[in-house]
């Protein structure tokens, strides 16, 4: 099963499992290494009492022996379980990153926030966490009773100060977890939220500079980075508190364990050889805590970095169909379709219905903030109805397989972004361009010859700093882009507001021959002078139909402006009746 076909919350199932799998697996290995750790301790006791009593040569040569292939396979055994995080770390972003980036652009388009940066770097943080060290700490010190035990074999009084050591460190852990986790997690969380403002930023340099905007928008940056800082700092000086006292009770507990080995000598209850080996055992029991205390920040920077990631699956209100849908050349129906945007209370689209055959062309006009834009989304299943639905040849729109829709459908939105790459790449939607279908497009489009003089037409870089399109260029462009591979629906939103007249002409021809293709095409424009191409025109007021009928009985009523003056008993008792759809 594909994972993207996977529901979020079945996702996330999936990957606890396969984590749990994974850790169980790194535990089993950490109580290897934990095992295999006790070489040098032990090594160390024989050699003191056995090897430097007997001044025996042999032992001393089998002991070496023996030690040598403990740390070797020691070595082995380490190195399996770094592959192992490291392997959980590839195998959790491979199965996130495509899910968490729909999960993203759906969020920002519904919601208008840019999350698809923050998921992806997200990500980046919770890999490097896993194949980090600092994920192995819990499993050692899951397994330090084993140190614990053999302090207790040695003597009762060494057990004793080891779990007097071992309780002052997690008493310190505690500590560590109070003063710090939430003064680091508003301090994340501000970070988090001043990067996206200043890439939201970044995005218009050009109107920042040209209307002297950069030190309003400085200063409401810097008020952010300085509440951020100031609760970094925080946390950073208390956990630089809890580290130093942690050292400084680290060396405290290994003076213990060597007074205490020393008192024991002196009344013969142990041997000498068991004074050095406490020392280390004690250092390996209180090693994985004092990590941890260490590298607790990097803990509390993963767990919010899971938790938005989470949270982003599982608040993802779309979930496409993954099943890909052939081409069809049924009709456009939409179904009383009414829209308000997530966590609005105003209707922006209110009971629409209408449908548009195969080799017509449709236009909407209507007032700013009639709706128009937004209708247009919805054609094109960028948007959800709330009630309702957009039908092409019976199927949701918004629910289809989006690789197979898009075959389907061309889309010419009001701001027209081309994406880095090259124009070709462009045109053919960033997939892998079709030489031949990109210069139909072109021509179709109009835009052959203009992109012959540019420096190196289809391979001309469009995010290249030494060369700009203007907003006619990459208008044209777009339109090229939204004919590639000859769509049966298209969809227009102001193709002419940055257009001179030769580009309308083109704009004109080429929808022209999309309507002799057999496609459906909604042209949505202010200009009255492009409705002249049009079969239809649909006027939008206030969300609702106005007007709808043929271009003959409607277009001598638009003004400059894109306005119609409207008879009071022609309003939406002119909207067409829907059609019987399958959903």
């Amino acid at each position: 099963m594909k994972v993207a076909a996977l529901a979020p919350d079945g996702l996330i199932r999936e990957l606890q499992r396969s984590f749990a799998g994974g850790l169980a697996y790194a535990a089993f290995l950490s109580f290897c290494v934990n095992v295999l750790l006790l070489t040098v301790p032990l090594f160390m006791v024989q050699v003191q009492d056995r090897v430097i009593v007997s001044r025996s040569f042999d032992t001393l040569t089998m002991l070496l022996v023996i030690a040598f292939g403990g740390l070797a396979l020691y070595g082995v055994v380490e190195f399996i379980r770094s592959l192992t995080f490291q392997t959980m770390a590839s195998l959790f972003a491979r199965r996130l990153n495509l899910p968490a980036l729909e999960a993203a652009v759906s969020s920002s388009l519904e919601q208008g926030s840019a999350q698809a940066t923050q998921a992806i770097r997200d990500l980046n943080d919770i890999r490097y966490f896993i194949a980090s060290s600092a994920i192995a700490t819990p499993l050692e010190a899951m397994w330090s009773p084993i140190f614990l035990a053999v302090l207790f074999a040695f003597h009762p009084i060494y057990g004793l100060v080891g779990a007097a050591s071992l309780l002052v460190l997690l008493l310190l852990g505690v500590l560590s977890d109070v003063l710090t986790r939430r003064v680091l997690k508003e301090a994340n969380e501000e970070g988090v939220a001043s990067i996206n403002d200043v890439g939201a930023s970044l995005r218009h340099a050009e109107t920042i500079e040209a209307m002297g905007m950069l030190p309003a928008l400085a200063k409401r940056w810097r008020i952010r980075q300085v509440a951020m800082i100031e609760h970094l700092d925080l946390g950073t000086r208390r956990g630089k508190f809890i580290a130093a006292l942690t050292r400084t009770s680290r060396m405290t507990m290994q003076l213990a364990i060597y007074a205490t080995g020393a008192t024991l000598i002196i009344k013969n209850e142990v041997s000498v050889g068991t004074l050095m080996a406490a020392s280390i055992l004690l250092g390996r029991l209180l090693a994985p805590f004092d990590s941890m205390i260490a590298d607790w920040r990097q803990w509390v920077l993963a767990a919010a970095a899971w938790k938005r990631v989470r949270e982003l699956l599982l608040l993802r209100s779309s979930l496409r169909q993954t099943t890909e849908t052939p081409p069809t050349e049924g009709d456009l129906v939409i179904d009383r379709v009414v829209f308000a945007p997530s966590g609005s209370e105003q209707t922006v689209i209110k009971g629409i219905s209408f449908s548009l055959a195969p080799g017509e062309v449709l236009g909407i006009v209507g007032p700013s903030g009639a709706g128009k834009s937004t209708l247009a989304r919805l054609l094109v299943g960028v948007l959800k109805p709330n009630v309702g639905g957009v039908y092409l040849d019976g199927h949701n729109v918004y629910l289809w397989e989006r690789a197979s829709f898009g075959a389907m459908v061309g889309y010419l939105p009001q701001s027209v972004s081309l994406l880095n790459g090259t124009i070709a790449e462009n045109i053919a939607r960033m997939r892998t361009p079709d030489p031949q279908a990109i210069l139909e497009a072109s021509r179709i489009a109009g835009v052959h010859e203009l992109i012959g003089r540019m420096p190196l037409g289809y391979d001309t870089n469009v995010n290249d700093g030494d060369f700009k399109l203007s907003g006619g260029q990459r208008q044209r462009i777009g339109l090229a882009r939204a004919l590639y591979g000859l769509p049966r629906l298209l969809v227009l939103d102001e193709p002419n507001s940055n257009l001179d007249a030769e580009g309308e002409q083109s704009l004109v021809r080429a929808v022209n021959a999309a309507r002799d293709s057999g496609a459906m095409v909604v042209l949505i424009a202010h200009r009255p002078s492009i409705m002249q191409v049009v079969d239809k025109i649909l006027v939008l007021r206030e969300g609702r139909i106005a007007q709808f009928g043929p271009r003959s009985a409607i277009a001598g009523m638009i003004t400059p402006g894109g306005l119609v003056e409207i008879e009071p008993n022609k309003r939406q008792d002119q909207a067409p009746k829907p059609r019987e759809v399958t959903a």
